[in-house]
């Protein structure tokens, strides 16, 4: 189990079943309508089982995305690369993701097809794009890394909804505990690092293998009992993550979130090396030790952010999560001078806290959305909300060069208390319906 007392404290140990429960009829909410669980819901037996197996078979099926971090400063030395060039290969996967959700979204793939074989095809491709940088040049690693990102759009928003037709009182909870897995993924890396790190090729071949073992696995998770009605291709479905009210309020306060949360990830180990140095305090492993605490910390927060948004709404979970973060990131503007543990305790609270909607935003996008069409507002919604990280993440060393930290800091600040007033907003709205 990926959290201990899991299972003991929501629901059986039963067996995974390929259930032939009939689908749940859903009717599309209107405007401003609350979404309700209805009475008669009965949660799938294996259901914890079927969440283990997609939570592990899709941070197997990631670790292409996540070989970056680890294989980076080894690419830089062989490659002679500029920090700019290095840049690109970690922005290059997020814009390819973003190409390729925008693709899968304008094309209703995450609900044409079964997500069980999407999540294998992507997991394969990537392992392929990923394993192609062991030949590679410095030329041409920028592109393989972008038809990586693309690969791995057609894995994490359609395990989102193979996750979803799993769950329905505990979604939030389950999907949580994905978004914490692969939390503690991104984190890992750090780690690897820290500890001395490890071959790059070792670690591309490795993750590449491990991306299709993922895809496998997930295609071998029988598909949930809650299932969403079939779809037809209507490219225009994707449009309507904007144009319905909910829908929007829940990109905005998404949006909000993402223009903090990569852009903190990127750029941890980078801020806190400079505290280190500024104190005369010994460096090397230490930076990338508090990175992977700060970033791991936040697999915890996923999960507790799942109960939290059981027992509060979700909606009102993810606003005062935002609003926690964006203090948390006040707090260390004005706290670039203290002590070095002052500052990691705060940028652990912020971890912690940072992630903690993220799957939450997912949650509600699968209950609001059109039942049909869950897979595609998925994509989108992932898809604005990473084309935002590009941008944040690229505008961080020019804010750190222009106006240091504190206004780095600062700026990062804005997105969550602008996405935490559009989640008090549609809080409002459910609540007068």
């Amino acid at each position: 189990m990926l959290f201990p007392g899991f299972a003991r404290r929501h629901g059986q140990r039963d067996g995974l079943l390929a259930s032939t429960a009939p689908a749940l009829r859903y009717a599309p909410p209107s405007a401003g309508r609350h979404v309700t669980q209805p009475a008669e819901v009965v949660e799938a037996p294996g259901r914890y089982r079927a969440l283990v197996a997609l939570a592990v078979a899709v941070v197997l099926a990631m670790a292409p995305w996540f070989s970056a971090a680890a294989v980076l400063p080894q690419l830089r030395e062989l490659w002679t690369l500029t920090p700019a060039e290095g840049a690109w290969l970690t922005l290059a996967v997020q814009l390819g993701f973003v190409v390729g959700a925008v693709l899968s979204a304008a094309l209703n793939l995450a609900d044409l097809l079964a997500p069980r074989r999407l999540i294998l095809l992507g997991a394969v491709l990537a392992a392929l794009g990923n394993a192609l940088l062991l030949i590679s040049t410095p030329e041409a690693a920028p592109w393989l890394r972008g038809v990586t990102g693309a690969a791995l759009a057609l894995v994490y928003p359609p395990a989102l909804k193979a996750m979803s037709a799993w769950f329905r009182l505990d979604r939030g909870v389950a999907l949580g505990v994905m978004v914490g897995a692969l939390t503690l993924g991104s984190a890992l890396p750090h780690l690897v690092n820290a500890l001395g790190g490890a071959d790059w090729r070792m670690v591309l071949g490795l993750t590449s293998l491990l991306a299709v073992v993922g895809g496998v696995l997930a295609a071998r998770v029988p598909e949930g009992p809650h299932r969403f009605p079939p779809a037809v291709f209507q490219p225009r479905q994707a449009v309507r993550v904007l144009s319905t009210p909910t829908l929007r309020l829940t990109t905005l306060g998404y949006l909000g979130h993402m223009w903090e949360l990569y852009a903190m990830w990127a750029w941890f180990a980078v801020f806190f090396a400079d505290v280190l140095r500024d104190r005369a305090l010994p460096g090397g492993p230490t930076a990338g030790l508090a990175t992977f605490m700060v970033v791991g910390v936040g697999a915890l927060g996923c999960y507790y952010g799942g109960v939290l948004g059981k027992r509060w709404g979700k909606a009102r979970l993810t606003a005062r999560a935002m609003l926690i973060s964006g203090l948390c990131a006040l707090g260390l503007a004005l706290l670039v001078q203290a002590p070095a543990g002052v500052i990691l305790a705060v940028s652990a609270l912020w971890g912690f806290w940072i992630i903690a909607d993220s799957a939450q935003f997912s949650t509600l996008t699968s209950e609001l959305a059109d039942p049909r069409y869950v897979g595609t507002a998925l994509t989108l919604q992932l898809a604005l909300g990473f084309s935002l990280t590009a941008l944040s993440i690229a505008a961080v060393p020019v804010l750190q060069n222009a106006v240091g930290w504190r206004g780095v800091f600062l700026v990062l600040a804005v997105g969550p208390f602008l996405g935490a007033l559009a989640m008090r907003r549609l809080e409002r709205l459910q609540r007068a319906s």
